[in-house]
């Protein structure tokens, strides 16, 4: 294709292609009729600083654009010769072909996956993936469990609050850290501290006068301390990560920010002549348009099934369901910056090209409840914290035979429940059926839980199935 054997494109918009008469382009901007899905890339420096309601809104038009486009080989889509690893890394031979089930290229568009019950939403069983983002030193085509974990497709609503609430938390641990070293060389003696934000625990840490930590009773964290909320494993820390890892593992696109020049000394890492097929600002765009995506919430209920719903909503705290998926997170503020200020090396970072995009969620998340300090309820059923979830007896959740990001096989985030309505089937592989069947399959820290709600009536496990049946997304 033309776009694929692109070969030279200067300042002044020439385009040489091998065996085509010289034409004239503007080099970021494609006509409507073209074979690319992606028309005119985003320029960074247009959304940058503090963003209003017109402009932010430009933004995310923008991210809802590529994030339901298909893209094709004249965008870049494929990778030849990269990886599916999140460190850049080239394959030794060429797939034996573009798209496959197993570790991608798997899909054209964003909403290929995300969609269920609507864009931005999660998927069927159809639409699992395979995540195998630790093998860098090697090349497979296989779905076999030994070499790839079969994940279901998570949706995205509320999804800016979630990383929100998530730098809130770290920032949190980090100051008790920072205060316990600080505590520990003061009065030179070891200092043990509980590691809590938004009543969420994480173990405690042990700090020593010569400044040496202690982590070793953490717990659902890393040790680095940063809250990972994305991801079945809570292994992303940020959308924009979560962005750029999915663009290249799931649609061969690569983002410059990571895989451009700076990281790996070409334009064309993968290969495919087609030079920055994502750019800093079109990144933007995307995390913009799922920052934005509005909250869950309950649907309107006939008078039999409220009842139902309260009788339910009571039996879940009184199993303590609540413990894990908790109601609420206090939030303070809805001002979201992008880049954010935890993302490592391969992201785009805060100082690393001017000002970080600053806009106000509030303006498409306002009907959130606030508490008596001021602070915005974040309905989301959960904690942001991972758990074991499978026991000996107990184990279907925990079925997976490689470790991600060093997380223990059988542990897992904690599946927030906004939503839980309209996102069947469930399970980090979506392979159950019922909200009854994921319930009973609940093992480790979830046990006693598990447990109870098996000794429950029949009526009663109907009660907490129409409290969790009215946590919906709404069209």
């Amino acid at each position: 294709m033309i776009a694929r054997r692109l070969i030279r494109v200067c300042t002044l918009g020439l385009i040489v292609i091998p065996g085509l008469q010289v034409v004239l382009a503007d080099n970021n901007i494609q006509p409507a009729w073209s074979d690319a899905a992606i028309h005119n890339h985003i320029e960074l420096n247009d959304y940058s600083g503090e963003l209003s309601k017109e402009k932010l809104d430009s933004l995310v038009r923008a991210g809802q654009s590529l994030f339901s486009a298909s893209f094709t080989s004249a965008d870049g889509v494929g990778r030849p010769m990269a990886t599916q690893a999140i460190i850049p890394t080239k394959r030794k031979r060429p797939p034996r072909s573009e798209f496959a089930r197993t570790a991608g290229l798997d899909a054209n568009a964003c909403v290929s996956c995300h969609h269920q019950p609507i864009a931005g939403g999660a998927g069927d069983f159809t639409a699992n993936v395979f995540v195998s983002e630790g093998f860098q030193l090697s090349d497979f085509d296989s779905t076999d469990p030994q070499f790839s974990n079969e994940r279901n497709t998570n949706h995205l609503f509320g999804a800016g609050l979630v990383e929100l609430l998530a730098r809130e938390m770290t920032t949190d641990l980090q100051q008790i850290r920072k205060d316990a070293l600080l505590e520990a060389r003061s009065k030179q003696e070891t200092v043990k501290k509980v590691m809590a934000s938004k009543g969420v625990t994480f173990g405690e840490i042990l700090a020593h006068p010569d400044g040496r930590i202690d982590t070793r009773n953490i717990k659902g964290v890393d040790h680095d301390l940063i809250v990972k909320p994305f991801s079945q494993k809570g292994v992303m820390t940020s959308l924009r990560q979560f962005t750029v890892n999915a663009l290249n593992h799931h649609h061969g696109m690569q983002a410059t920010e990571r895989f451009g020049a700076r990281w790996t000394g070409t334009d064309d890492h993968d290969e495919d002549s087609t030079l920055a097929e994502m750019t800093a600002g079109d990144v933007s765009a995307l995390v913009a348009y799922q920052a934005t995506l509005k909250v869950p919430s309950g649907k309107q209920l006939t008078p039999e099934w409220l009842a139902a719903s309260k009788r339910g909503s009571e039996l879940f705290d009184q199993l303590s369901c609540n413990s894990c998926h908790m109601r609420t997170l206090p939030l303070d503020s809805l001002t979201f910056t992008d880049p954010g200020p935890f993302d490592a090396a391969g992201t785009l970072r805060q100082g690393e090209s001017g000002k970080p995009a600053i806009y106000d969620l509030a303006h498409y998340l306002s009907t959130l409840e606030r508490n008596e300090q001021g602070q915005w309820l974040v309905p989301l059923f959960g904690d942001l914290k991972r758990h074991v979830i499978a026991d000996s007896q107990v184990s279907q959740l925990g079925n997976e035979l490689l470790s991600q990001r060093f997380v223990e096989r059988n542990e897992f985030m904690t599946a927030e429940l906004w939503g839980v309505g309209s996102t069947a089937p469930y399970g980090h592989r979506g392979d159950i059926t019922t909200l009854t069947e994921v319930i009973a399959a609940h093992g480790g820290d979830a046990r006693s839980a598990r447990d109870q709600y098996i000794e429950l009536n029949e009526s009663q496990r109907s009660d907490i199935n129409a409290f969790l049946k009215s946590l919906v997304i709404e069209p």
